[in-house]
């Protein structure tokens, strides 16, 4: 669960700054987020939650 909501919040900041900095309009946010939502109702969501899950075990095993 931790990791979900620290990935929503770190996408959710990400569409923030494209909002403000690079000109993502409001409506093309909204239509990502309707899309995700969508998406997580389909039968690819298991496979793109695994692989979130992949790619932040990847990031968490990086040491500097």
């Amino acid at each position: 669960m931790v990791l979900t909501v620290s990935g929503v919040v770190l996408l959710g900041f990400i569409v923030f700054l494209f909002t403000r900095k690079d000109g993502l309009k409001l409506s093309h946010a909204l239509v990502c987020a309707l899309f995700g939502f969508y998406l997580a109702g389909t039968a690819l969501a298991p496979g793109i939650e695994a692989g979130g899950a992949s790619l932040a075990s990847l990031l968490g095993g990086l040491k500097f």
